[in-house]
C-alpha cells in the first residue's frame, strides 16, 4: 500500500501518509485515554485514592511527554507503545497534539522520501534471521508480562 502511495505525487503522497498517522496515532492515544478512564473508574469503586507516585508520574509525562512523542515518529515500532503510554497516563489532547503534529510532519516526511526504501532493504536483509526475530519478540513480550505481573503483586502487597 505504502509504495502505491508514494507513486502519487508527492505533495500527495505526504499529505495522505500525514493524514493517516494523525488518525492512527490519535486512535492509539484515544484508546489509552479510555482504559485509563476505566481503570480509574474501578479504582474510585475501590476507595483507593491515585499513589503520589502514579500522580508525579502523569506529571511528567504531561511536562515532558509532547518531545518524547515527536521523536517516537523517528523509530520503527515505538510510535504504537509511546502514544498508548501517552493515552494511559492521560496526557491532555492538546500537549499531546504538540508532539503528534510535529511528529506525524517527520514521519510523513520519512516515508514519502528514503525511508520506505531503507526499510524494505532492511527487511529484505533479514529475511533469512526470520527465526532470531521471532525469538527476539517473544523474548520481550514474556519479559513485558513478568514485569507486569511483579510490579502488580509488589503494588497488592504494599496496599492495605
Amino acid at each position: 500500500m505504502i509504495e502505491e502511495i508514494r507513486s502519487w505525487p508527492w505533495a500527495w503522497a505526504w499529505l495522505t501518509l500525514f493524514v493517516i498517522v494523525l488518525l492512527r496515532a490519535g486512535a492509539t492515544w484515544g484508546i489509552g485515554r479510555a482504559i485509563a478512564a476505566g481503570a480509574l473508574r474501578r479504582r474510585d469503586a475501590e476507595g483507593r485514592a491515585s499513589a503520589p507516585r502514579v500522580r508525579r508520574a502523569m506529571e511528567r509525562v504531561e511536562q515532558w511527554g509532547p518531545p518524547v512523542v515527536t521523536l517516537s515518529f523517528l523509530t520503527v515500532g515505538a510510535q504504537t507503545v509511546v502514544n498508548l503510554a501517552a493515552g494511559l497516563a492521560r496526557m491532555g489532547w492538546v500537549r499531546y497534539a504538540m508532539g503528534l503534529v510535529p511528529g506525524a510532519a517527520i514521519w510523513a516526511t520519512i516515508w514519502t522520501s528514503l525511508g520506505a526504501g531503507v526499510v524494505a532493504a532492511a527487511t529484505s536483509a533479514g529475511a533469512d534471521h526470520t527465526e532470531a526475530v521471532v525469538l527476539l519478540v517473544l523474548t520481550v513480550a514474556v519479559v513485558l508480562v513478568v514485569a507486569v505481573v511483579a510490579s502488580r503483586r509488589r503494588r497488592d502487597t504494599l496496599e492495605p
